[in-house]
């Protein structure tokens, strides 16, 4: 089977290696040539365009889309559907919020196309282990590239399936990412309470390494937890800076929308937030108070 596929970043690179692999023939572009280039010598037919990548594929045509959301998704699925033809499908790989996902699938729609949504996760472990991938929208679009999706997720049979219409592969793996947050947040919290006491002399790894075997906490994230801590015990050289991609901001917004408490991944996201506040003001605040009604002592800064 044969497959467009745009945006080589990391993850758009190795899917596209993984098709290969599999047998699948995969067309690539890619703003950055050498991108293109290096799919090229994988065996990718390289394409300089969207125009040229559409003209190179067979109808119907299947295009990945696997670049960063909002404007640059927007910009690609609009370049596509002036390009494609009735019964073409297009696939968002990336991390759009599933509202702007349901507006395109029905922009598409009244054009003809299929607009699937595919919600990815496996990051730069994908290739080699395979993606787990949660697909919205027409259910004969999705069964026609079945041969796509089994070739990239961990095994024909498992790690990937249609979850419902438009939008609702992207809603899954919105939610999906908020429970990531509070899964880091909580190893990460119970890993700092093991490395403050001091007196037992704890090797942080090797716990992690005596809870992948038999504990109820064993997971991939936890064996990736381990390697990281094998690799840095003291997380040296590492500011305690965490980012977010948007999609915890979109889960709480949601859970707040539908009325659904949802505590530790709010926290979690906090938590993120509340490390990048270099100035922390409302910690120096809260000791202002602290000294305002019970007189207790203020720590001067050096």
């Amino acid at each position: 089977m044969e497959l467009g596929m745009v945006g080589l970043g990391r993850m758009g690179a190795n899917m596209t290696t993984r098709l290969l692999r599999a047998g699948h023939r995969v067309v690539a572009t890619d703003m950055k040539a050498d991108a293109v280039a290096e799919a090229v010598k994988d065996g990718a037919d390289g394409a300089a365009s969207l125009d040229e990548l559409v003209k190179k594929l067979s109808a119907p045509r299947a295009v990945w889309v696997m670049v960063p959301s909002g404007a640059p998704t927007e910009g690609v699925v609009d370049g596509l559907a002036a390009l494609l033809s009735k019964g073409d499908t297009v696939i968002d790989g990336g991390n759009s919020n599933y509202k702007d996902t349901v507006r395109r699938g029905e922009k598409l729609a009244a054009a003809g196309l299929h607009y699937l949504d595919c919600g990815t996760s496996g990051g730069v472990w994908g290739l080699a282990e395979g993606y787990s991938m949660m697909v919205g929208g027409d259910e004969a679009a999705v069964e026609r590239l079945r041969p796509i999706f089994e070739a990239l997720a961990p095994a024909a049979d498992r790690g990937w399936g249609r979850v419902g219409p438009s939008g609702s592969g992207h809603f899954t793996k919105m939610i999906h990412n908020g429970i990531e947050y509070g899964m880091m947040q909580a190893f990460a919290e119970g890993f700092e309470i093991l490395e403050r006491k001091e007196e037992f002399e704890l090797d942080l790894a090797q716990i992690g390494r005596i809870w992948q075997h038999g504990s109820v906490v064993r997971s991939w994230l936890l064996d990736l937890t381990v390697n990281a801590l094998a690799e840095n015990p003291t997380m040296d050289g590492i500011a305690p800076w965490v980012s977010d991609s948007g999609e915890g901001r979109w889960t709480v917004q949601e859970a707040i929308d539908l009325d659904v408490p949802a505590p530790v991944i709010t926290h979690s996201l906090i938590a993120r937030l509340r490390s990048r506040s270099e100035e922390a003001f409302a910690d120096r605040l809260l000791a202002a108070m602290r000294n305002q009604f019970g007189g207790h002592a203020i720590k001067k800064e050096r």
